[in-house]
């Protein structure tokens, strides 16, 4: 018997138990039957008339069916009847906006805060808001709390905000701190911003002073990954982490750390990276990892030549694929022969 069959049966036996009636329509919410669902927890109201939560439960199926006027009624008894029901708030800050009233919704997602301070999307929410009525540095703030409760979205804006100075002291680096947090939650524009900061840094079109700029950036970025190891001492000249990480057998910390340095054009990274994937380490990481291949696709794409040369010797040697001389070739095409003459002979390639 499903599990919508069993509730309904309770149901039919006990016809004036609403938690069941609410038990049914979540259930029934789940398979994508909202008419049902909502004819359900009516039910349920009527047997309860003064569950807050059971006027949520109505106002989130109205919301999934995009009644928003309804929803906002429904909610706003909920509000009357239990008015420290955070998520009552919260949702009724989406209903807001879209019926347009965005000085109701910003003030729904306030009380939300204040009943639930450390609430992550409401902070997202309400920086979108804020940011849409000009309120750009106070949306900056609630963005910063939005990304370190790690809401995606809300870390490719705030490193959005940092290149361009929204509402925050401008800071490349910091920009780049952030679009590198979205990127591991799988925020793709993120990579791409990224990616355009990488090929800018290493592209001949671009002024000396802006490649200086995004290669200084870059470092910035590099250095603030130690902040969070204030065990090992820093040294006087810049180093990878992920080198230091690794020779203190540190496995769990060193290969992110590696990952992330190789995403921000470190060589010494690049290196290290190039030894693991061809030899792994121990019960860690298996040897020709998918993750380090992609990082260092990606980093040759964009124009660096340590991953160039990288990928070159292992689509020669056949480094967990199939050998491909002809494509092992293509990623030293262009480049000056001095600096690639000894590849070519190490690899036979001539």
């Amino acid at each position: 018997m499903t599990e919508i069959a069993s509730l309904r049966r309770t149901v039919r036996l006990l016809p004036n138990d609403p938690d069941y009636r609410l038990q049914l329509a979540g259930a029934l919410l789940r398979v994508g039957d909202l008419d049902a669902a909502v004819e359900e927890c009516r039910a349920a109201i009527t047997l309860q008339p003064d569950d807050g939560n059971a006027h949520l439960q109505l106002g989130l199926m109205l919301m999934a069916k995009q009644e928003w006027r309804a929803a906002a009624s429904a909610l706003g008894e909920a509000i009357r009847l239990e008015p420290d029901l955070s998520h009552a708030h919260y949702s009724l800050g989406s209903v807001q906006y879209s019926l347009g009233n965005v000085t109701a919704a910003v003030e729904s997602y306030r009380r939300t805060l204040e009943l639930r301070p450390l609430f992550p999307d409401a902070h997202y929410r309400l920086a979108l808001l804020l940011r849409v009525t000009g309120r750009t540095r106070e949306a900056a703030q609630h963005l910063e709390t939005a990304a370190a409760g790690g809401v995606p979205q809300a870390r490719l804006f705030l490193g959005n905000a940092y290149q361009t100075g929204q509402g925050v002291e401008k800071n490349l680096g910091l920009a780049i701190f952030w679009w590198m947090q979205a990127a591991d939650l799988g925020q793709q524009t993120a990579a791409n911003s990224l990616s355009k900061v990488r090929r800018q840094a290493l592209s001949s079109e671009s002024t000396k002073q802006r490649r200086v700029e995004l290669q200084s950036a870059l470092q910035i970025y590099r250095n603030t990954l130690w902040n969070d190891f204030p065990d090992i001492t820093r040294p006087s000249e810049p180093q990878s982490l992920g080198k230091v990480l690794r020779e203190q057998n540190r496995a769990e910390d060193a290969i992110p750390i590696l990952l992330r340095e190789c995403f921000a054009l470190s060589e010494e990274a690049h290196a290290e990276l190039a030894t693991l994937y061809e030899a792994g380490w121990d019960q860690y990481l298996k040897p020709f990892d998918k993750t380090i291949l992609t990082c260092f696709e990606s980093t040759s794409a964009d124009g660096f030549t340590p991953a160039k040369k990288i990928l070159t010797r292992i689509y020669a040697k056949g480094l967990g694929l199939e050998n491909n001389i002809p494509k092992a070739k293509a990623f030293l095409k262009g480049l000056p022969k001095q600096d690639t003459q000894s590849l070519f002979d190490e690899l036979g390639l001539n």
